[in-house]
């Protein structure tokens, strides 16, 4: 079962941002403002790691 698609915490409400849609081979991302455009699609090993990466970066 894919999850449903939702809006990055960081994207403040103005749509100009990215939507992920994380299932358990890895996650999804696309531009909010063109959601019909080609996604990226990322396994969950790259997933993790990228997200670790801004976690570090923003503290």
């Amino acid at each position: 079962m894919v999850a449903e698609w939702h809006t990055s915490s960081y994207s403040g409400g103005n749509n100009e941002c990215v939507e992920v849609r994380e299932h358990s081979t890895g996650a999804d991302v696309r531009d909010t403002q063109h959601r019909d455009d080609a996604q990226l699609t990322f396994l969950a090993a790259e997933w993790r790691n990228f997200l670790a990466q801004v976690q570090r970066r923003g503290r």
